[in-house]
């Protein structure tokens, strides 16, 4: 039995129809660039999130750095974040002339530690962006209320959490911007690159839209130094297919998780938490075992695909190694050391979970 990490395949046979057909749509309009189904494709997704603006653009890496230079965040300005993420978290911040400082995160959740942001904030701190790993948001609250005594800004990577929620609001409507991957293994996926950031601020919107847009707010007519970074028309139609089933992909995601959970829970492993305050919606479901190197080896052997995210945190990778060579963050180098992620997506069935947990139950027995 051959399992993927994810089944785009299947997916899409499953809305073949409908995908097919917006497909044809876009190449008979040729609109191609920031046509009606941007447009539409904002609008909703806004609607969806409880946000008041949603502003696309090229890629989850995009949606980070245009939400940084959005906010004002700059050169000599330093953004608190997690060290146990993609490196795109970092590079956002690094690309707008910022220093990342990295701060440890919460054993059970993976995210970035409330209790340890103060410590890490000096004079020169601007915001904080914490990521909601792997679908789980992260414990905003305590952050907010950080923020707003220290007067920073908070600015969510969500690329793993689209449709999380944390109490009564989305992933994404709670800081001061949201920034969403449409990356093709995503919750909410294209067929290539995408992104999007979600706000509640008008005049955050409105700089955002011209920062994607090559500095414009009239066509040649240019008011600052900008990007090409638009969200391209026939993703946006897809995207707009995909958004409508969002809730269901997620409940069936999280059906799969907890069949997981009840399948592992006699075996020597720790299942991904949830910690009461939100709704994880699984990006990834992510063990953590001692005996990783054979349970992936037997994973493998047996057809089903697994994958570590992430081998090497971010402060030990070798761009930012000699700067934070002193940097201790114990939990990051240990989940980086015993974390193990399962196939997961909306339509992987019962029987293939039972097998991969027996598969994992023998490589442990």
């Amino acid at each position: 039995m051959n399992i993927p990490m994810v089944d785009l395949k299947k997916q899409y046979e499953n809305l073949k129809t409908e995908i097919d057909q917006a497909i044809q749509g876009v190449l008979a309009s040729t609109q191609f660039i920031l046509g009606p189904n941007v447009q539409a494709l904002e609008q909703e997704a806004a609607a969806h999130l409880g946000a008041e603006f949603a502003v696309s653009c090229a890629s989850g890496t995009d949606a980070l750095q245009l939400a940084l230079r959005a906010a004002g965040i700059g050169e000599g300005d330093e953004v608190i974040t997690s060290p146990f993420t993609f490196i795109a978290t970092a590079e956002a911040i690094a690309y707008v002339g910022a220093r990342p400082v990295f701060v440890d995160v919460d054993p059970k959740t993976f995210n970035l530690e409330p209790e340890l942001i103060e410590k890490a904030i000096t004079n020169r701190t601007a915001a904080i962006l914490p990521v909601h790993l792997f679908g789980q948001p992260a414990d905003l609250a305590p952050m907010v209320e950080i923020c707003n005594r220290h007067g920073l800004k908070l600015i969510e990577d969500c690329a793993q959490s689209f449709g999380a929620a944390y109490g009564d609001k989305m992933t994404g409507a709670i800081g001061l911007a949201g920034c969403h991957s449409f990356f093709p293994s995503k919750n909410l996926g294209c067929y290539g690159d995408g992104g999007m950031v979600t706000t509640n601020d008008a005049n955050v919107a409105e700089e955002l839209k011209v920062l994607r847009n090559h500095g414009s707010r009239q066509r040649y007519h240019h008011s600052v130094i900008g990007f090409n970074s638009r969200l391209d028309e026939m993703q946006a139609a897809i995207l707009r297919i995909k958004l409508a089933r969002i809730e269901e992909f997620n409940r069936l995601r999280r059906r799969n998780a907890h069949l997981y959970n009840e399948c592992l829970r006699d075996l020597p492993v720790t299942t991904p938490f949830e910690d009461g305050k939100g709704v994880h919606v699984y990006h990834q479901y992510t063990i953590l075992v001692e005996q990783r190197d054979q349970v992936q080896k037997a994973l493998t052997e047996a057809g089903i695909a697994c994958a570590i995210y992430y081998p090497i945190p971010l402060h030990r990778q070798e761009v930012f190694r000699d700067e934070f060579a002193q940097l201790d963050c114990p939990v990051s180098e240990r989940l980086a050391q015993q974390v193990l992620s399962l196939p997961m997506y909306p339509e992987l069935s019962e029987d293939q979970i039972k097998y991969i947990c027996s598969v994992i139950g023998d490589a442990l027995a």
